[in-house]
């Protein structure tokens, strides 16, 4: 945990100084958590008096903010730099689903640098004048599917996209549906404030059906599709696309790459021969029979899925 030390110093006017201290003796100070100092505001500030606390850059931004309005789950900061930091300083196009009222765009423009191209989507109007360099802004709603057609168009290829629109099980599933395909290879599509699949004013409640939650699960199975034996799990654009899925508190991170079939390999040399019970010829006949029946009784269960057997 990160802590912050009220010294036992004052400034000219009277404030203490506030600080963190790295390896250094923390006998005669005392101390409370960042978090503890920032909600309830526990010690004594002022303009002279300087706080530094382990965040990421994201963070930063977000604490000193005087700019347009933010609003985000203090937990995100660190997921989105995770995913984000490798982008930055690069030339790379983003698309924010929901502008609300600016300021996470201009966020993405400091933390990504110049070479950003941003964009954002809100079915707002007034959206429309918080545009500056580097900053433009669509108005239409995500959850109408020839609007986002139409934008993909528009748009060149998404190297990071963030819904952070309006939080509906329609809005998500239908954004994903029709812009996950135009994110470019080695890019990443976030889905943000997934605790609404759980919210009954957005269509949420525990596993059920049409949250995007339980839609999502089904990006698991695509995901190892390879290991299908069944038809009914094929592989599929999803699985020769993306490279890995991310679950967080609230928030589904997809990072995609092309990919081929699995494979293994070996190298180095065995420590021992694998080791077979002898049997008679009877016994492996047995055991033969008995393995092919057992085998189709879980195909059989398999169909129905319904729980099986171990059987090897």
């Amino acid at each position: 945990m990160v802590f912050c030390s009220l010294l036992n110093q004052s400034t000219d006017s009277g404030g203490g100084e506030l600080s963190i201290l790295r390896g250094e003796n923390r006998e005669n100070h005392t101390w409370i958590s960042a978090n503890e100092y920032l909600k309830k505001k526990l010690v004594p500030f002022n303009k002279h008096a300087k706080i530094l606390i382990d965040m990421n850059d994201l963070e930063q931004y977000f604490r000193k903010n005087d700019k347009r309005l933010i609003d985000k789950w203090v937990h995100y900061f660190d997921i989105y730099d995770r995913h984000f930091s490798r982008f930055r300083g690069r030339e790379i196009t983003i698309l924010e689903i929901g502008v609300y009222q600016g300021g996470s765009l201009q966020m993405w423009k400091e933390y990504f640098g110049a070479k950003a191209k941003i964009y954002g989507i809100d079915i707002n109007p007034q959206c429309k004048m918080l545009e500056e360099e580097n900053i433009t802004i669509f108005t239409g709603s995500q959850s109408d599917r020839t609007f986002l057609r139409n934008l993909k168009q528009t748009l060149p290829k998404i190297d990071i996209l963030i819904d952070d629109g309006g939080h509906t099980m329609q809005q998500q599933i239908v954004s994903f549906e029709e812009l996950f395909s135009h994110v470019s290879d080695g890019g990443v599509y976030l889905c943000e404030d997934l605790h609404t699949s759980y919210w009954l004013k957005d269509g949420g409640g525990h596993k059920r059906a049409g949250t995007f939650i339980e839609y999502s699960k089904n990006f698991i199975d695509a995901l190892n599709a390879h290991h299908s034996e069944q038809k009914r799990l094929q592989v599929s654009d999803f699985t020769s696309s993306v490279d890995s899925i991310h679950y967080y508190d609230s928030m589904l991170v997809i990072e995609k790459k092309k990919r081929g079939k699995p494979y293994t390999e070996k190298t180095g040399s065995p420590s021992f021969p694998d080791v077979q019970p002898h049997r008679s010829r009877i016994s492996r006949a047995a055991y033969k029979l008995s393995r092919n029946g057992i085998k189709i009784i879980n195909q059989v269960l398999r169909f129905f899925r319904i729980r099986s057997f171990i059987w090897k």
